[in-house]
């Protein structure tokens, strides 16, 4: 006679296994694409008037004007650097490190 606690694992493992093959061997239902649809309109250029103030043309910054900002920033984050080594060079304790004493158990 097979007990409760064997076969019931083995009914789930069953039923989970026929769920895999299940779902990789049933076909997918094929999506249906309207082939008469059409791609959205081109956008017109847009040209600036000279009445609202507002210029279409963008200036572009030179390599050399990224390359100057970057090595800003990277003297700035070399300078940090700099100082947090020095601090972490110094032990963070050189004495007795004192432990808190055991308090008695309150009695009600």
């Amino acid at each position: 006679m097979i007990s409760w606690r064997l076969a019931v694992p083995a009914v789930l493992c069953a039923a989970a296994v026929a769920g895999c093959i299940t779902y990789f061997v049933t076909p997918v239902p094929p999506q249906l694409v309207a082939a008469d649809q059409r791609l959205p309109p081109i956008l017109p250029n847009v040209t600036a008037r000279p009445d609202t103030g507002i210029s279409t043309n963008t200036q572009r910054q030179s390599v050399e004007d990224h390359a100057t900002a970057y090595q800003r920033a990277a003297e700035a984050i070399l300078g940090r650097a700099q100082n947090a080594k020095a601090s972490a060079d110094e032990p963070l304790v050189t004495g007795r490190i004192p432990l808190p004493k055991k308090r008695p158990i309150p009695r009600s």
